[in-house]
């Protein structure tokens, strides 16, 4: 297996980790209630998913 040679600079490594950072996921709107949900998922608050009914949910009362 390869052994480096040389110790890398602090500014190498942080260069290289750039992209290594998290990232919020992408919300959207549920034309059906209104309440944000992950995009490619069910709606949580009302069960819609790409205008059906995916889950039905119970009413609270």
């Amino acid at each position: 297996m390869a052994h480096p040679k040389r110790r890398q600079s602090k500014s190498r490594t942080l260069k290289r980790r750039t992209h290594d950072k998290a990232v919020a996921p992408t919300l959207a709107l549920c034309p059906n209630c209104g309440a944000y949900y992950v995009y490619h998922t069910v709606c949580p608050t009302c069960g819609y998913y790409r205008g059906k009914v995916a889950v039905v949910k119970e009413v609270a009362e």
